[in-house]
């Protein structure tokens, strides 16, 4: 049988102790991945005792080809919105989740949850909410419980605004406060009043910055007025400068 890590009995406080000891190349190693040839895995710090983080995709289950004929084809996530069904919504996570620690990942990028605002999305199937972000935030909560319950971080995303496909990496949101925080961020609020421990920050641009580098809906919103304590990573092409 597959052994579960113990977790930290104060996460917060050990973070904070091993900041103190970190040089700055011990940071800056965190902020990219560099080993075993994806930009997913960020290596292991054996003098700090911090373990790799293993990403894997995605919001629908696990893929490589390294474990070739054994992948589940899961559910999509705007199928699972479908049933409107919270136990069915953890089940799903709580399959996903063992399936990706039993085959080495510790990171799972997802779940979705962008709220289905453009009917020809090329995205929706993978997110949670629907059109509703009300069912999305219900949905996500033992969603992210139940991937998390496998000692696999889950991964919110897209924060934020990153509803259509045709220019996603360029476009602007133009998205007013009331907005925001009645229709695209339900989700996420749901994700983080459930402790998730990641957010994926987005391609677009939101009111005309960068998403991966916005003083007002990474810094204001989601870290301070949504109470997000955990880390953000981007998506793979999303930031722009340091």
């Amino acid at each position: 049988a597959l052994a579960y890590p113990a977790p930290a009995p104060d996460p917060a406080a050990r973070a904070r102790e091993l900041l103190g000891r970190m040089t700055l190349d011990d940071k800056l190693a965190l902020f990219h991945g560099s080993c075993l040839g994806y930009v997913g895995d960020v290596c292991a710090n054996e003098r700090l005792g911090i373990p790799a983080i293993r990403m894997n995709d995605g919001p629908q289950g696990f893929r490589d080809n390294a474990h070739p004929g054994t992948t589940t084809q899961w559910p999509c996530g705007l199928a699972i919105a479908a049933t409107f069904d919270e136990r069915a919504a953890w089940k799903w996570g709580d399959a996903m989740g063992d399936e990706f620690w039993r085959k080495g990942a510790n990171v799972q990028l997802g779940p979705g949850m962008n709220v289905a605002r453009v009917p020809h999305n090329g995205r929706n199937f993978e997110y949670l909410s629907g059109e509703d972000p009300y069912l999305g935030a219900r949905l996500v909560a033992p969603v992210v419980r139940a991937i998390q319950g496998r000692h696999v971080i889950a991964n919110a995303k897209h924060w934020v605004l990153n509803n259509q496909e045709t220019r996603r990496m360029t476009v602007d949101a133009i998205v007013d406060e009331r907005t925001r925080f009645e229709m695209y961020y339900p989700p996420f609020a749901g994700a983080i009043a459930a402790g998730v421990g990641s957010v994926m920050c987005s391609y677009n641009k939101v009111n005309g910055a960068w998403s991966c580098e916005n003083p007002s809906t990474l810094g204001t919103d989601l870290k301070h007025r949504l109470g997000f304590g955990g880390w953000v990573m981007s998506d793979w092409g999303a930031t722009h400068s340091a």
